[in-house]
């Protein structure tokens, strides 16, 4: 006869039963409406930071709250939306005619091409290679023209799940935290971590590619380089790549200068962004987005890659906060169902700690 306390009790099986039931429920409708999920994350992002501003215009300054809600989002459009749309139009406008802009490319490369081989003797770009590049730029420019109509129903469906949220943030926050199975120490927790990495994804991102995007816009314009304003929004889009950032931009353009004889220009141009465009990005990262939320890069490079394939353009923000929520949700588990004995939480050094003891 087995023992009695090792049974599992009936409201145990029904509380498995129904956690079950809820997880398959969310499943379902995750999967049926995958297509709005950036929506939802872009709509919590915009309501994050519209947030504070939100309870001073409906609690302080006595606005009604649709008002208050219209009056946010339409600047959130202003500040946050056309900046991106500005940059994403422009590289669009140039894709839109396909067949010229690809001409020029294939031209572009093959200049490169020519002139690394000439200096060199290595085939680094090959006949096939650059068939293959060549042809994955063609179905990036076709991928991105056939993405603008997605962009826009992604965009006025986050903003239609906006206004509900900022016209009653009260309500909104109150069924989260009250449908969250945690204690309330932890709740706070979670919401503290997610509202500090939301704010230095979603202020950060934008303010590090703009910053590089003009800095090198500068050079682009001094240095005289061809079509400055595209390479401007290609350089901006091109800061949130992990690892080579920038560089894919400004070096092909560079080697392509003095491809065409200009070689000082191309070479001032190259010391410009190396030493210029690279100090901007580590002073902007180091100190904007270091006050805002101190993140790993590595946390950065894997949050990117891995939201970029899960939730497109939003997974630059989500990316990141998904791998630090998956961490923080282990501290969490810890602090719902350790026992007191548990030995307390092992506290690592900063690297201001191990300076002071190397000194």
């Amino acid at each position: 006869m087995m023992n009695k306390d090792k049974q599992i009790s009936s409201v145990a099986i029904k509380q498995m039963s129904l956690l079950a039931i809820i997880v398959i429920l969310a499943g379902l409708i995750c999967f049926n409406l995958a297509l709005f999920i950036p929506s939802v994350l872009g709509a919590i992002t915009i309501y994050v930071v519209c947030r504070k501003y939100n309870f001073y215009l409906q609690e302080e300054k006595k606005w009604k709250p649709s008002l208050a809600a219209l009056a946010l989002m339409f600047a959130s459009l202003i500040v946050l939306i056309l900046p991106i749309y500005f940059i994403a139009d422009l590289i669009i406008d140039k894709l839109g005619n396909a067949q010229a802009y690809m001409a020029k490319f294939n031209v572009f490369l093959d200049k490169i091409h020519s002139y690394i081989f000439s200096k060199t003797g290595f085939d680094i770009l090959s006949k096939e290679n650059m068939t293959k590049l060549k042809d994955s730029v063609g179905k990036v420019s076709t991928s991105a023209l056939s993405g603008t109509f997605n962009t826009l129903t992604v965009v006025m469906s986050m903003y239609f799940i906006l206004y509900f949220m900022l016209e009653r943030p009260r309500l909104f926050e109150k069924i989260l935290t009250t449908s969250a199975p945690l204690k309330r120490s932890n709740i706070s927790l979670i919401g503290d971590k997610m509202r500090k990495l939301i704010m230095a994804n979603a202020i950060g991102i934008p303010v590090v590619a703009i910053g590089q995007g003009i800095v090198a816009l500068i050079g682009y314009l001094i240095f005289g380089a061809p079509g400055a304003v595209l390479l401007f929004a290609l350089t901006a889009a091109a800061s949130v790549i992990p690892v080579v950032g920038t560089a894919i931009v400004y070096v092909p353009v560079c080697i392509f200068m003095i491809a065409e004889g200009n070689t000082g220009q191309g070479l001032g141009l190259a010391i410009y962004c190396l030493v210029v465009v690279g100090l901007t990005d580590n002073l902007l990262r180091f100190t904007l987005l270091k006050k805002l939320e101190n993140i790993h890069p590595l946390n950065t490079v894997f949050g990117i890659i891995m939201g970029m394939n899960l939730f497109g353009f939003m997974g630059l923000i989500f990316g990141p906060i998904l791998i630090s929520l998956t961490l923080l949700l282990v501290q969490v588990y810890r602090n719902e169902f350790s026992d007191e004995n548990t030995p307390p939480e092992l506290e690592l050094p900063g690297q201001d700690d191990i300076k002071e003891k190397l000194i």
